[in-house]
């Protein structure tokens, strides 16, 4: 036991037959270092079992060691799965992840960059209602903070880890056009506070219109009616004519497809549902969900790798989009001629 807590960073950078900086590099991954050096330091320090001090690691560099991560909802398993992302990506790193969820208010998003700067934290990885207009998070970025969005279109300022949702609703559009759909609706939730949402439906109306369709109804509803059956089912039944709706998220298109069977329409013989996400209960739905399908995981991820190049100094570099793809499922169908 006595030799464990007498091992130092110049015993592994001796054994590693390499410079203290060096081992001190690789160990804090705050560095380049060739993948043989990296190999050797990384084998020395496990033979001499040898670790870091975190708390002396934080007193030395004068850092917490945390991140904050601000989402929506862990009710989503969006978010949820972008967290497990970001988790995976720290893994190693000696930081630990900090979450708070601000139930998609603007005011809460706020009061939790706020909490989390109080703590200290050493970068921020966030999806928010707004965070071009957030007061806090320009005060996080001004104090020299390292920030990472998730899920935003590139906001100037800011890298993010995204999917191109304008150009994912135009799939979307194109799939409805292709069976023949002409009357189309747009459902969403919170769409004057989602750039997400407003950016789905900019490009599912621009695909229309380069089609020559008329402009998708946009069909707006609160979280009470969403979770609520019955008072969806009378949102729709106000819209008889729709053949095709999509719904800015899974979640919801999940909700119309309950909605529909109060009303007695089938889908997708009388109401062709899609969504957006790719969640997997998406799949276990006795009609498969049609859906854009993305990888929240990769987009955690992506944020985490972003942040950490941020605190090692690098540049900012904004990505470019992560992929997608249209899940066909079986909520899909031709409109009825009846």
């Amino acid at each position: 036991m006595q030799q464990k807590t007498s091992v130092t960073i110049r015993d592994v950078a001796q054994a590693a037959g390499c410079s203290v900086a060096t081992a001190s590099r690789v160990l804090n991954k705050s560095g380049p270092a060739s993948a043989e050096v990296r190999e050797r330091v990384e084998r020395a320090a496990r033979d001499l079992d040898f670790s870091f001090s975190a708390i002396g690691r934080a007193l030395q560099s004068r850092r917490s060691m945390t991140i904050g991560c601000l989402v929506p909802s862990l009710a989503n398993p969006v978010f949820a799965e972008a967290v497990q992302g970001v988790q995976s990506e720290l893994k190693d790193s000696g930081y630990q992840l900090l979450i708070s969820c601000s139930n998609y208010d603007e005011t809460a998003d706020n009061a939790a960059i706020e909490t989390l700067m109080s703590k200290d934290a050493d970068g921020l990885i966030a999806t928010m209602v707004a965070p071009d207009r957030s007061a806090a998070l320009r005060q996080a970025q001004q104090r020299g903070t390292p920030i990472s969005l998730m899920f935003h279109d590139p906001i100037e300022g800011f890298t993010t880890a995204y999917v191109d949702n304008f150009e994912a609703a135009r799939e979307v559009a194109r799939q409805f056009v292709r069976l023949g759909h002409r009357r189309i609706g747009f459902l969403a939730l919170r769409f004057s506070t989602s750039d997400r949402s407003r950016n789905r439906y900019a490009g599912f109306c621009a695909e229309c219109r380069a089609r020559g369709l008329p402009d998708p109804v946009l069909i707006e509803i609160s979280e009470a009616e969403a979770s609520r059956p019955d008072s969806l089912a009378a949102i729709l039944n106000d819209h008889p004519t729709l053949t095709a709706i999509f719904a800015s998220n899974d979640f919801l298109a999940i909700a119309v497809h309950k909605a529909a069977r109060l009303l007695g329409r089938r889908v997708p013989q009388d109401l062709s549902v899609a969504g957006f996400d790719g969640i997997e209960i998406g799949r276990l739905l006795e009609a498969p969900l049609a859906t854009i399908e993305t990888s929240p995981e990769a987009m955690g991820r992506q944020a985490a790798r972003s942040l950490l190049e941020a605190m090692q100094g690098q540049a900012p570099i904004q990505p470019p989009a992560l992929p997608f793809h249209f899940r066909a499922g079986a909520t899909l169908a031709a409109p009825n001629p009846e």
